[in-house]
């Protein structure tokens, strides 16, 4: 038999680990589509494979499949559930691969608990792997080189949509534009998974994805902030798709865009309103692993916290509505940045925000700070999810940083009209 089983596992999210959240954030709790990752290598599946998928955030995964491969992508926080899943199905005979972020990045922790683990993007080695299955001659680790992007089909979404009801109907899917990234913030992972240059997709590929979510009447979020670095490839094949979406009048297929402050200061105002004429209402903001965010709330960098005002104002002046990550935690952060954060959403008019307890995920510069100084207190991967304390903080005990986390959650939303008048869209918190 030839079948291979796609898991999805699940991950405990910020109202999972601190259920009080649930009563002092007024919110519509958002069940986040997957990631694209198991939708991109599904696309490589030959078609002698027959496919099945398991979203395991909806239904627990651990019960019977007739499938003879299963294989499983996930993240840090899901890791946990992961590997317990993979114990469950080698214990029913199966063969179990493992591939994503973490697998990529923490090989050695996986691997005991698979027959395979895929390191890099699983597209150019899924066929191959399949095959050498089908042989019987399995290897137990798979290194893939960085993909073609040329030649990397449009992502399996009707995986995603065929397991949709009434608890689950995301309002929006990701729409990939590029992979890669040339910067080194200490807190990503991602040029060491994907490659420290940019590579966009083509742009025939990216009106595909589009054109595949529009057909089942599902929008799109843009999430990589790479995009808007000026000049490059990823920032052209960006502005082009929006102004086809402007020029087409369909403007309600990009739900939000994901930026930071420094990006929106950086490009143009020409730039915002070619975003705004797509029908971009809203941006993800993304703060605490750039110069004017770790900056601009220690109380010693006025230059950093004008920017990061300066940043609000401009999205306000663009029209488009600044949905707030503040991450806590970071080495600069002390006993007032909880009450400078604070003091600086209300002053900026921010009516949506999020908060993070900042973590450091393996593959990242962060992690192997932390690990090579001894303040690593956890490798339960499960509170991996900006939710825990998971190292030593500089200036906070770990209960301290955790309280403050909480505590900015709950005088951010203690009166929030303008924020319960939002649409019910606008007011999804994605927990």
């Amino acid at each position: 038999m030839k079948k291979v089983l796609f898991v999805y596992p699940s991950f405990e999210r910020h109202a999972e680990s601190n259920p009080e959240l649930r009563q002092r954030v007024p919110m519509n709790e958002y069940l986040v589509s997957p990631s694209l990752g198991i939708a991109s290598v599904a696309a490589c599946t030959p078609p002698d494979w027959e496919v099945e998928y398991r979203d395991d955030r909806l239904a627990p995964a651990d019960r019977y499949t007739d499938a003879n491969v299963v294989a499983l992508s996930f993240f840090t926080p899901a890791a946990t559930r992961a590997l317990a899943l993979a114990d469950y199905f080698r214990s029913q005979g199966k063969i179990v691969v493992a591939g994503g972020i973490f697998p990529t990045l923490m090989p050695e922790v996986v691997a005991p608990h698979v027959s395979a683990v895929v390191v890099g993007e699983g597209e150019e080695v899924w066929a191959q792997l399949l095959s050498d299955v089908a042989k019987g001659v399995l290897r137990p680790r798979y290194h893939a080189p960085l993909a073609d992007l040329s030649r990397v089909p449009i992502p399996k979404l009707d995986l995603y949509f065929n397991v949709e009801s009434p608890d689950f109907q995301p309002d929006d899917y990701p729409l990939q534009i590029s992979r890669g990234c040339m910067m080194t913030c200490s807190a990503c992972a991602l040029p060491t998974s994907m490659g420290k240059l940019l590579r966009p997709f083509p742009e025939e590929h990216i009106r595909g994805q589009l054109e595949q979510l529009a057909r089942a009447g599902k929008r799109a979020c843009l999430t990589e902030d790479t995009s808007w670095f000026p000049g490059s490839a990823g920032h052209k094949r960006m502005l082009d798709l929006c102004d086809a979406i402007s020029a087409s009048g369909t403007t309600a297929q990009i739900s939000y865009i994901g930026i930071s402050m420094p990006m929106i200061l950086a490009v143009s105002h020409r730039t915002l309103a070619r975003a705004r004429a797509a029908g971009v209402k809203m941006f993800y903001l993304v703060g605490g692993f750039d110069p004017v965010t770790r900056g601009a709330f220690t109380g010693d960098n006025p230059k950093a916290l004008a920017r990061a005002e300066a940043a609000i104002a401009r999205c306000h002046e663009e029209d488009i509505e600044p949905y707030t990550s503040f991450l806590i935690g970071n080495d600069e952060d002390n006993e007032g940045t909880v009450d400078r954060m604070l003091d600086f959403a209300q002053r900026t008019g921010i009516r949506k925000a999020e908060f993070a307890i900042a973590t450091p995920y393996p593959g990242t510069p962060r992690w192997q700070e932390l690990l090579g100084s001894g303040r690593i207190l956890t490798r339960e991967w499960r509170k991996y999810n900006d939710a825990n304390v998971v190292f030593r903080p500089k200036y906070y005990t770990p209960d301290q940083l955790h309280q403050s986390y909480l505590r900015l959650w709950r005088e951010f939303y203690s009166d929030k009209q303008a924020f319960t008048e939002m649409s019910s869209y606008e007011r999804t918190i994605q927990f």
